[in-house]
């Protein structure tokens, strides 16, 4: 997954508004207590960011996989 790719699926899932704010505010343990974007900043791969966004966020696993797939 390319970093255009993972924001694309950010704001597929979530709206272009509110993935804007989930990835700069929620805070993610998986991430070293990182926001996705801080996780992507410092060279945590987008597929695995945008992983441990959607089960932060419980995303069904059959849509997390879907967009894995589609990138």
């Amino acid at each position: 997954m390319r970093l255009s790719e993972f924001w694309y699926a950010v704001g597929y899932e979530f709206g272009e508004a509110y993935g804007q704010v989930i990835a700069n505010d929620l805070v993610i343990a998986e991430l070293g207590d990182r926001t996705a974007q801080d996780a992507l900043k410092a060279g945590i791969p987008p597929r695995e960011v945008w992983t441990a966004l959607c089960r932060a966020a419980e995303v069904p696993a059959e849509r997390q996989v879907a967009m894995t797939l589609r990138t």
